[in-house]
């Protein structure tokens, strides 16, 4: 399937309430056809992947074809070129977390570009650094405790943004870290509790909203288990260590 066989095929799903749909959750860009989310998955399923394809999606402008590219491009090929070529395109907030949950944190940039974005001042840009944060907690499994760590000052300093789709992808990126472990969660919580007394009507918020899910029963439970769990796996570990190369 080229690209103007997967032009054709979304324009021929055009729903006209379906877009106005995705403006009212603040889902607006220059060109949208009102797919949902599941058959656009399963179109990119249909079409597999392919790198030069996903370039010539992403340039055509529209909604749903950059949102397919970012499901069948490569994260190996993505250079950092394509990564802040295609952050600097972000113009609403679906784009710009489906590309980062869907490609960009499975590059080996990602951990690079969340601290330098962070800085940024477009909108979307800046909210793409926090988005890719809350994506990697999930998807890095091996990364150390440091590498999220590092992310709490950059979380503190970007709180006190007003700006709606900064603060929510803040707040995001915080309770996402403080619920890969125990260690993680003591860690967000004394952030969200700085972040608190700063004077941001931002910072209040996010901190508010993280303290009650991160402290939660739920949360602290799943926490629990899973530490109990890790822990009596290396026990098996020592038991049982493995014999390299038995004579």
């Amino acid at each position: 399937m080229n690209r103007p066989e997967i032009l054709q095929k979304l324009a021929s799903r055009y729903d006209p309430h379906a877009v106005e749909g995705m403006a009212r959750f603040g889902i607006t860009t220059k060109k949208a056809y009102g797919w949902p989310t599941p058959a656009l998955k399963k179109l990119a399923r249909e079409i597999g992947r392919d790198h030069a394809l996903a370039q010539e999606l992403w340039a055509s402008e529209i909604l749903e074809a950059r949102a397919l590219a970012a499901l069948i491009d490569f994260p190996e090929k993505v250079s950092e070129r394509q990564m802040d070529r295609w952050a600097k395109d972000f113009d609403n907030w679906a784009v710009c977390d489906g590309t980062c949950i869907n490609l960009f944190r499975y590059t080996k940039l990602a951990h690079a570009k969340c601290v330098e974005w962070s800085s940024r001042q477009e909108e979307f840009v800046k909210r793409a650094a926090f988005a890719l944060m809350a994506g990697l907690t999930v998807a890095d499994k091996t990364a150390s405790d440091r590498a999220f760590l590092k992310f709490l000052p950059l979380i503190k300093r970007a709180a006190v943004d007003e700006r709606n789709f900064v603060k929510k992808a803040v707040n995001w990126a915080l309770r996402q870290i403080g619920k890969r472990n125990r260690r993680l969660n003591r860690a967000a919580i004394a952030a969200a509790r700085e972040i608190h007394r700063l004077d941001s009507r931002a910072a209040r918020w996010i901190a508010s909203d993280a303290l009650r899910e991160l402290q939660s029963p739920a949360v602290q439970g799943r926490l629990a288990i899973k530490k109990a769990a890790h822990s009596k796996a290396k026990a098996r570990g020592k038991r049982f260590p493995v014999v390299r190369n038995p004579a």
